[in-house]
């Protein structure tokens, strides 16, 4: 484990359940990925003409304990597979006691930088990487999504599928300049702020509800884990809608299916499952589901979406 990142969540990091957003951890851990760059002799990996770059093709993200405005932070990782074009890299974000924050499996590619397209490390990478090779600890081990389950193809995940299911559209807009990275392509962490901002166009008359069974309860949510499959990099000014569906729905937890869409193609940018809960914001506890709104949540979203 080689340390990658170190820092605090600032207030403006923080939403409005007052925790760090979730578009923040994979921002930071998208930061991170410059420190481990250099580890394996690729310092220029995130330059303005770099001729190579590291792209991420999927991360899985655990959340296991809220971050509070101004707690210090710090990020390490290590490897845990590699091949001749793409590694599985290992990271965790801990408090300043050790305690995990959330740990991330981040499968990426090395890839000519003006293309996007795989091709070989260089010898020394190669070397860097097998030295870097590690383990991951037990306490940050995926619970409720398994990183090894291979995702849909690309042929599946299209707006004619998103009709099919009549999964409902949460959220559209049109990527900016400011949330393009060095090289043009919409960074990871807005993917995962866009859901975010948009997930409230679903769930919040629903958590309301849920919320409302609870006395004294104060509505809150938290994500606890999420997998994205990155299939193709919009660029400023490309349009998207988002589209959700249930995966599944128990007492303390529900799974929903996020498909970032390309309406102009038809095609997905990105598709992703995330595992969240309904929570008290007075008592930062789980509030349980009541039978009726577990059946209420299966007609608002609509089952058929898959990773």
């Amino acid at each position: 484990m080689i340390p990658l990142w170190s820092g605090s969540a600032n207030t403006w990091d923080c939403d409005e359940m007052g925790h760090m957003n979730v578009r923040v951890y994979v921002e930071k851990a998208m930061e991170g990925l410059g420190s481990f760059a250099a580890a394996i002799a690729m310092p220029h990996a995130y330059r303005e003409k770099a001729p190579s770059t590291l792209m991420v093709a999927e991360h899985h993200v655990r959340f296991i304990r809220e971050v509070h405005p101004g707690r210090p932070l710090s990020m390490h990782g290590c490897v845990l597979e590699w091949d001749e074009t793409s590694a599985l890299l290992y990271q965790d974000m801990r408090h300043s006691d050790g305690t995990p924050s959330a740990a991330f499996r981040t499968r990426l590619f090395h890839v000519d930088a003006k293309t996007g397209k795989p091709f070989p490390w260089s010898t020394r990478s190669k070397a860097q990487l097998e030295a870097l090779k590690g383990t991951a600890p037990d306490d940050t081990k995926p619970r409720g999504l398994d990183p090894s389950v291979a995702p849909l193809p690309s042929s599946s995940t299209t707006l004619e599928t998103v009709a099919k299911v009549g999964a409902l559209e949460i959220g559209r807009g049109t990527v900016p300049p400011q949330h393009c990275d060095i090289f043009g392509r919409m960074l990871a962490s807005w993917f995962m702020g866009r859901i975010s901002d948009s997930v409230p166009n679903l769930l919040y008359d629903w958590r309301k509800a849920v919320t409302a069974k609870t006395e004294d309860a104060k509505m809150g949510a938290a994500v606890l884990e999420y997998r994205l499959i990155y299939r193709k990099w919009p660029r400023a000014g490309d349009r998207f809608v988002i589209h959700s569906a249930l995966a599944d729905v128990a007492e303390k937890t529900h799974t929903l299916s996020h498909w970032v869409m390309d309406p102009d193609t038809g095609e997905a940018w990105m598709t992703s499952e995330a595992v969240a809960v309904t929570f008290d914001l007075n008592t930062r506890k789980v509030i349980p589901t009541p039978p009726e709104q577990m059946a209420a949540l299966e007609t608002i979203a609509p089952r058929g979406l898959q990773l």
